[in-house]
C-alpha cells in the first residue's frame, strides 16, 4: 500500500497531463465497480446522484448534505483519489467555505466548482446562465482558503462557452487559475477544433467532460492526454450503462415471467457478493462469534 495519501496521489496524476480517464459513480456500489475494473480515480457526479437517488434531471435540486452524505459512503467503500461534484457550492463565497470544509471532511480529495447560476443545471441543457465573474472569482478565493490539506484541489468550470461563447470561456477560465484554481474546467466545447485549441490557450492542468450523447465530440483518452488535458471525465457512463442493463433484465423478466442467471442480463449472484466483500465479513463473522 502506498505511503502517499488519496490527495497526494490525484495532484501526482493531475500533473503528469495523460489523459487519465476518470469514471463517475452515484452511491457506493458504483464506485466499487469503478474501482474493480481499474481506474484510477473516480468522481462523484452530481448529475448521477440526482437522478439515482432522487429520480429528477440534473437541476440543482440536491444539496450540500446529499453531496456529503455520499462522499462518505464512497470513501469508504473505495481508496481510489474521489473527485466531488460541489455544483455552484450551495450558496455563496462563505456556503463554499463551508462546503470545501464539510466535503473534505467527508473524504473528497477534490471538489468540482462551476459558474452558473443557481440553481444550475446540466451542462449539456439549454437555457443556462452564468454568473458574474467577481462572485465565481471570490468562490474559488474562498475554497482555497477553506481547504485544510494544500493536496486538496479546485477544480473550477466554466459553463460561459454556452452563453458567452468560446472566447468569453476561455478569458474566465484563465481568471479562474489566477484566483487559484488547481485545474480548469471548460464545459460543453462542441467541436474538435475548440478541444484542440483550450490545451493552447490555458497552459494548466485541464478536465474535459465527455457526455456520451452531449454536446462535446468524443476523442480518445490516448489523443487527448497528447494535447495536454490531465483528466478526461465520464461523469455518467455507468449510470447510462447501469440503466440500460436494469431495462433489459426487467423487460425480459416483464416479458417472460422469470429470469435466469443468464450472463448477458445479470451479474452472477457470486460476482455480486463479491464486489461487496462478502467473504471479509463471513471471515469477520467466525473471527468475532462467540466461544
Amino acid at each position: 500500500m502506498s505511503s502517499k495519501s488519496t490527495k497526494q496521489i490525484l495532484r501526482e496524476q493531475v500533473a503528469r497531463r495523460n489523459g487519465m480517464i476518470v469514471a463517475g459513480a452515484f452511491n457506493a456500489m458504483s464506485a466499487k465497480v469503478v474501482a474493480d475494473q481499474g481506474f484510477e480515480a473516480v468522481y462523484l457526479t452530481g448529475a448521477g446522484l440526482t437522478n439515482m437517488h432522487y429520480g429528477v434531471p440534473d437541476l440543482g435540486i440536491i444539496g450540500l448534505r446529499d453531496v456529503a452524505d455520499a462522499t462518505a459512503r464512497i470513501r469508504d467503500a473505495v481508496d481510489l483519489p474521489l473527485i466531488v461534484d460541489a455544483d455552484t457550492g450551495f450558496g455563496n463565497a462563505v456556503n463554499v467555505w463551508h462546503s470545501v470544509r464539510a466535503l473534505e471532511r467527508a473524504g473528497a480529495d477534490a471538489i468540482q466548482l462551476e459558474d452558473q447560476v443557481f440553481p444550475k443545471r446540466c451542462g449539456h441543457f439549454a437555457g443556462k446562465a452564468v454568473a458574474p465573474l467577481s462572485e465565481m472569482l471570490d468562490k474559488i478565493r474562498a475554497a482555497t482558503d477553506a481547504r485544510r490539506d494544500a493536496d486538496f484541489q479546485i477544480i473550477a468550470r466554466t459553463d460561459a462557452r454556452a452563453v458567452e461563447g468560446f472566447e468569453g470561456a476561455v478569458e474566465r477560465a484563465a481568471r479562474f487559475a489566477e484566483a487559484g484554481a488547481d485545474i480548469l474546467f471548460v464545459e460543453a466545447m462542441t467541436t474538435a477544433e475548440e478541444i484542440r485549441e483550450i490545451p493552447k490557450r490555458l497552459n494548466h492542468p485541464l478536465l474535459i467532460n465527455i457526455v456520451v450523447g452531449g454536446k462535446t465530440p468524443t476523442m480518445t483518452a490516448e489523443d487527448l492526454g497528447k494535447q495536454g488535458y490531465s483528466l478526461v471525465l465520464y461523469a455518467n457512463a455507468a449510470l447510462q450503462g447501469a440503466v440500460l442493463g436494469m431495462q433489459k433484465a426487467l423487460s425480459t423478466l416483464r416479458r417472460d415471467g422469470k429470469l435466469d442467471e443468464d450472463p448477458n442480463l445479470l451479474a452472477p449472484f457470486k460476482e455480486r457478493q463479491r464486489l461487496v466483500s462478502k467473504d471479509l465479513y463471513d471471515d469477520l463473522e467466525q473471527r468475532y462469534a462467540e466461544r
